[in-house]
């Protein structure tokens, strides 16, 4: 039997970093490097840490939107090792009395196909490390920008059977902690950052750490889970509690508990202790929750008759969701049919290409209208209607000039002249005799490669429904050469 529990690191979005007034910059990839720190975050000597109350609110908010018990007292203690990316030697987080225990996350019929409850066994606070650039001959390149920006960490029990229930938890998550707004949620830029603890049969288990991905975390998983049952069915039982790596292809032995670091936790001597006054702070807090992830879900399916993947994109990105009911609004004043498909599919899947990330500036809502309505009024193709998306993106001062004008001037404009279109499916008739064979032969795919071949011909004037109706029609008169 598979037991999983996860350890998962969460940078918090605080103005402020966790013990200075330096200036958190979680979100910011393209800060230069050790430009947004003080004394305290490089360790010079004689500085001391003091508590910021704002890591410490969104770590409240976190915990009660886990369902958490919140501590009255919760203290910060030095966990002890030295590294170059913690030049203090030691890390200040909460090991003996943490901010929260005992709470627990939901997966429910959004999640999972049966749903299953995830206990939280405890929420602490900590400050984040440095960040090793690179290594050259020997010495570390640090950027201590990321040092001491508020973390927290949540601990949960080994509830876990499947990778299914672990990519779920992680995504529900993700989705809990930027509906709160206290974190953007991202593995890749390091905003999350989770550790796996993993055991089969009761054996001992075992650590991994270094997880950059979802994928990598489900890849991870299934490797050392076959590893460890390739040991017991030869009789080497786990008995060895041991932190592995994940090198993108496998699980690798990093250390065993016999030679693991001893952190030696102690009390922070320079911190005092939380002490909260619960029955006034908690229902304070609990009022400014928003509606939990699964009720916006509801909320949103109900009230736009959209897909589950659909609302899930949107529930991820408050400016996205914003953006979309505004032009939900404006579709629906204009005769447009809902527009989250060239939503959600065209405009991210065009600044995917671009690189962009997306923005209410990128197309302004109008814009979008009167390009939907357009396609609506058949002006154009959907293919052109997608060019036209790519180029206005990309172009954003043509975003000034009408959509029929655009049209004209890149020649996308749709038409329903017959002899044009006669003259293009007769040309890419004549030209692949050996294809129009093949179709008549029996082979009704190959049709597509002929529609292809005049959509091209055409520059996409024509609907590719209308050139099929006009191929087969010329198709049905022409006789089947096909020996038998």
């Amino acid at each position: 039997m598979l037991k999983i529990g996860l350890e998962i690191h969460a940078q918090l979005k605080s103005s402020r970093k966790l013990f200075s007034l330096s200036k958190n910059t979680t979100s910011l990839l393209d800060v230069r490097p050790n430009t947004t720190t003080s004394f305290f975050d490089v360790s010079l000597p004689g500085t001391q840490p003091k508590l910021n109350k704002e890591p410490l609110l969104l770590a409240l908010r976190t915990a009660l939107a886990l369902n958490c018990s919140i501590s009255e007292v919760s203290t910060f203690d030095r966990k002890h090792y030295f590294y170059g990316d913690q030049p203090l030697g030691y890390q200040i987080t909460q090991h003996y009395q943490p901010i929260a225990r005992n709470g627990y996350l939901n997966l429910t019929k959004y999640d999972l196909p049966e749903e299953k409850t995830i206990r939280i066994e405890q929420i602490q606070i900590e400050q984040d490390t440095a960040r090793t650039l690179y290594k050259e001959k020997g010495h570390s390149n640090v950027d201590f920008n990321r040092s001491n920006i508020p973390l927290i960490e949540m601990v949960t029990k080994p509830d876990f059977s499947s990778v299914e229930e672990v990519r779920a938890f992680i995504k529900k998550f993700q989705q809990t902690l930027v509906n709160l707004g206290v974190c953007t949620g991202e593995l890749e830029t390091g905003a999350i950052r989770v550790d796996v603890n993993l055991s089969v049969d009761d054996n001992s288990r075992i650590e991994i750490k270094n997880l950059p991905t979802t994928s990598a975390i489900a890849a991870a998983i299934r490797y050392e889970y076959k590893r460890q049952c390739r040991l017991i069915e030869k009789g080497e039982p786990i008995t060895e509690v041991e932190t592995r790596g994940w090198d993108g292809k496998k699980t690798q032995k990093l250390r065993s508990k016999e030679d693991a670091i001893d952190y030696r936790y102690m009390p922070d001597p320079e911190l005092p202790a939380i002490r909260l006054k619960l029955d006034d702070i908690v229902p304070k807090i609990r009022a400014t929750l928003p509606p939990s992830v699964d009720e916006r879900l509801e909320e949103i399916l109900r009230e736009y008759d959209i897909q589950l993947r659909d609302a899930n994109i949107l529930l991820a990105n408050h400016k996205l969701m914003e953006y979309y009911k505004e032009l939900y609004n404006k579709c629906v004043q204009s005769g447009v049919p809902n527009p989250i498909n060239w939503l959600t599919h065209e405009l991210l899947g065009s600044l995917s290409k671009s690189n962009m990330e997306f923005e209410k500036s990128v197309l302004d809502v109008d814009k979008f209208v009167e390009l939907l309505v357009a396609l609506e009024n058949g002006l154009m193709t959907k293919t052109n209607a997608k060019l036209l998306l790519l180029h206005l993106i990309n172009n954003p001062q043509d975003q000034e000039e009408p959509i029929s004008q655009l049209l004209e001037e890149f020649n996308l404009a749709k038409t329903n002249e017959t002899e044009l279109l006669d003259q293009v499916t007769d040309k890419v008739i004549f030209e692949n005799p050996s294809v129009v064979e093949q179709v008549k032969g029996g082979k009704p795919k190959k049709l597509n490669y002929l529609i292809g071949l005049c959509m091209r011909a055409s520059e996409g004037k024509f609907d590719p429904k209308l050139i099929e109706d006009k191929l087969k029609e010329k198709l049905s008169t022409l006789p089947n050469t096909t020996k038998t």
